[in-house]
């Protein structure tokens, strides 16, 4: 948005206008839009006022602060109620319809928001394998957040000299971390295995 214009420029064109020239002339004359120039006018004659009004802010919180005390009554009632649930009892009830949103605004504007405890563990079944990390959130059997249950992918493959056989011609015959033995290039190349 842009910034009103100047207190000068406003008083200097209701001057003129109040001196016999016409909003349009003065509107011409400063370079603003004749209908700045008529509000500026309008709002001199009929409230006396020749500052702009202030922009932006809450302007419709006092709405809902109507309801407080029937909020505030319906929480201490039923404290594990919810914000859609508080929201649809003012429309049915009071007729006022207000998004969930601004029932949390009025709610924090009156420091009476929290976050819900959590669901304690089952006692019954586990809840995570018992050699996870804790605080881990994924099982090491859980498919991959990207992947679709359909399009997980198969087995690795592995290669047929990895269980710490040495290839014929292979004059590296160790075997790397990933468990795939190096081979020197003049040997074969080995198969997979599926």
């Amino acid at each position: 948005m842009t910034r009103p214009l100047s207190q000068d420029l406003r008083s200097r064109v209701i001057a003129v206008v109040d001196d016999g020239l016409s909003c349009n002339a003065a509107a011409e004359r400063f370079g603003i839009a004749v209908s700045s120039a008529v509000r500026w006018v309008r709002a001199w004659r009929s409230e006396g006022r020749v500052a702009a009004l202030p922009r932006g802010g809450d302007l419709r919180s006092h709405h809902i602060e109507a309801y407080c005390d029937v909020i505030l009554a319906t929480i201490e009632a039923e404290v594990d109620i919810t914000l859609v649930e508080l929201a649809e009892l003012l429309r049915i009830q009071h007729g006022a319809s207000f998004a969930p949103s601004t029932v949390w605004r009025f709610l924090d504007r009156h420091d009476l928001t929290f976050k819900k405890q959590r669901t304690p563990a089952s006692r019954h079944s586990p809840t995570s394998s018992p050699d996870a990390r804790p605080g881990s959130t994924r099982s090491p059997t859980s498919t991959r957040r990207t992947w679709c249950s359909s399009m997980k992918p198969g087995r690795r493959r592995r290669w047929s000299g990895s269980a710490g056989e040495r290839h014929v011609g292979s004059d590296t015959g160790h075997r790397s971390r990933m468990g795939i033995e190096r081979r020197s290039r003049s040997s074969q190349p080995s198969r997979f295995v599926a």
